[in-house]
């Protein structure tokens, strides 16, 4: 058993299997091609008889929509210090400045 590893050849093109792609390519295109009016018909149908369309949502729907809860944007809250709390922070300095 060899456990030698050979350089990779790197990616070439493949004809064989440009061909084979090309054929089952163009076996798809014969077998459909004939097959195309009767799926449009029966999309057809299914489109007006049995599919119910809701109304798709979109933003600008959502965006224009008079019931739609509105967030407020957020604003700092102001801090409001009380005058005690001053007095008394001045009060603290003074006596450790002297």
């Amino acid at each position: 058993m060899s456990t030698k590893v050979s350089e990779s050849t790197g990616y070439v093109p493949n004809g064989q299997m440009s061909a084979f792609g090309y054929v089952i390519a163009a076996v798809l295109v014969v077998v459909m091609l004939p097959l195309l009016p009767v799926i449009a018909v029966v999309w057809l149908l299914w489109r007006v008889f049995v599919s119910a369309d809701e109304e798709e949502s979109s933003y600008a729907n959502w965006r224009n929509d008079p019931e739609r809860r509105r967030l407020e944007p957020p604003f700092e809250e102001e801090v409001v210090e009380d005058e005690d709390e001053d007095e008394d922070e001045d009060e603290t300095e003074a006596e450790a400045e002297a």
